[in-house]
């Protein structure tokens, strides 16, 4: 059997003038560590430098997008003071909004679970394609977290994105992600891969320093309406969240120290699907 600890956690392969970044954990679903998150910066770093890449693609190995960042990580780093929070917070905004400052588009490529840190990661790429398989949603409220990066109510509006993240649903399917505007495409699971490419494609065969200008002006829109003070404004309050006396984080992060995080998801699932069953 393969031994995932010893593969690259990042898979990095050039497809004409596409470069496409697989994350590599799948038996974590892909979910976000330090480790993971500092091979994709130094990927995206490689790509702008690249005069040969045109379009990235991010995408998931095995059965998952990303399930969010590693919980597993988070418990094992212990309890934080809102100095430390407010850093941490900070730092994994700073990396997502590299993703969005690329010189060059990226396009998430989306199958199977895409949750919480995962949609922001989604949502920081410039254009996404999605399986019909995907799911999608912030479930961090259900266990006393905030929002890392408040990506979300710039993409879909205020409104729905009040929804989503006042509930923390969890299980968006792909069609109702592309009616809210959350995705561009939504394609077969089969056709995930074939249709990525060909977006991907399609772009690279364009003039890439108008494509590469035109993305500046694209997120200038959101720079004037003030998305960069919002997102500020959200590590902010994010690490008030953080470092509130909240019983259900506590329990949540004592059932992940004692028994593992497969139980204390269990755990907070309990508390809402059997309620919907």
């Amino acid at each position: 059997m393969t031994n995932e600890a010893a593969e690259p956690v990042l898979l990095v392969e050039d497809l004409g003038a596409v470069r496409r970044l697989t994350m590599n954990r799948p038996r974590a679903l892909n979910a976000l560590n330090a480790e993971l998150m500092d091979s994709l910066m130094d990927a995206l770093d490689d790509a702008a430098s690249d005069g040969n890449v045109s379009v990235l693609v991010l995408r998931g190995a095995g059965r998952a997008f990303s399930a969010g960042y590693d919980l597993n990580e988070d418990a094992a780093g212990g309890v934080m003071d809102s100095v430390g929070w407010h850093a941490e917070l900070e730092h994994s905004t700073a990396q997502m909004l590299r993703i969005l400052d690329h010189p060059k588009p990226v396009i998430a490529s989306v199958q199977g679970y895409c949750l919480a840190g995962g949609t922001d990661l989604m949502l920081a790429c410039d254009l996404a394609v999605a399986a019909d398989d995907a799911f999608f949603g912030y479930v961090d409220v259900r266990f006393g977290s905030g929002v890392v990066s408040m990506f979300l109510p710039w993409v879909v509006g205020v409104r729905t994105a009040k929804e989503m993240l006042f509930t923390g649903e969890d299980r968006i399917s792909a069609a109702e992600a592309l009616r809210i505007g959350l995705v561009n495409r939504v394609v077969p699971k089969e056709q995930l891969d074939e249709a990525t490419m060909a977006l991907a494609s399609e772009i690279a065969k364009n003039e890439p320093f108008v494509v590469q200008t035109t993305k500046r002006a694209l997120n200038r829109v959101w720079d004037v309406a003030g998305f960069r003070a919002a997102m500020a404004a959200n590590t902010e309050l994010d690490a008030i969240i953080e470092t509130a006396n909240l019983e259900a984080r506590a329990e949540f992060r004592r059932i992940t120290e004692e028994q593992g995080l497969k139980a204390a998801i269990a755990w907070r699932d309990a508390q809402y699907r059997e309620d919907q069953a």
